[in-house]
């Protein structure tokens, strides 16, 4: 069976994870470039990232939050995904609390956090639910673009049995040359999958988690199936 990735990953990742019955390559459908803006003051303010993008993009900018909980103007940390939380950890952040999805995320703070106020770091295509939903609740949100993507569009001629996105973009850009139909397709989180039910009826195999574990688990029970 031979599958598209539509990003780089390690081929030693994917051949532990799905064994030598699986062939795979990887082609990047979407570009992402950090913006440069000076950094300003984050007191008073509660954080989201909604990607490890985000993330890089923040400390390159050589933004510091402030983690000391006991402090009056601490920053609370909210992200979307494992990936995401993994990311903040590695420059030495913790996360408040972390969602599964932007809309998961959309309803707790609703639910729970109306009287904080939120910088959202994200890039130029971030969904729009946070500031579409949070406003609307008087909630005080805020965008902060710190990093652009682009799409791509690359022609793939070569043919597969499957296919594997991870955004919105990436869907986007690979539907832009390239058809949906007649493979197996695998989608990293509903965002995603909502985004590719746009350019086909086809049945979406969407992971439970933001992750590759999850990904690679769906596709070893999926890939073989004649569903």
């Amino acid at each position: 069976m031979k599958i598209l990735f539509t990003k780089n990953i390690d081929p030693v990742i994917i051949s532990k994870a799905l064994g030598e019955d699986i062939t795979a390559d990887c082609v990047e459908v979407i570009k992402t470039t950090p913006i440069i803006i000076p950094p300003f003051d984050l007191k008073n303010y509660s954080l989201i990232f909604t990607s490890v993008n985000g993330v890089a993009a923040f400390f390159k900018n050589r933004f510091r939050p402030n983690e000391d909980f006991t402090a009056k103007n601490y920053n609370k940390i909210y992200c979307v995904g494992d990936k995401t939380k993994k990311a903040l950890r590695k420059n030495g952040f913790g996360t408040f609390k972390v969602l599964k999805n932007a809309d998961v995320l959309s309803q707790f703070i609703i639910g729970h956090c109306q009287h904080e106020q939120f910088l959202h770091f994200c890039g130029n295509l971030a969904i729009n639910v946070l500031d579409k939903d949070l406003p609307l609740q008087n909630i005080k949100y805020k965008k902060v673009t710190i990093y652009n993507t682009e799409e791509i569009n690359p022609l793939i001629t070569e043919k597969y049995h499957a296919a594997v996105f991870f955004s919105p973009s990436g869907v986007r850009s690979f539907a832009k040359q390239n058809s949906l139909e007649n493979m197996k397709l695998f989608s990293i989180g509903e965002t995603t999958s909502g985004e590719l039910r746009n350019y086909t009826k086809g049945k979406i195999f969407t992971s439970e988690d933001n992750n590759l574990t999850s990904i690679f688990e769906l596709i070893r029970k999926e890939a073989w199936s004649n569903d």
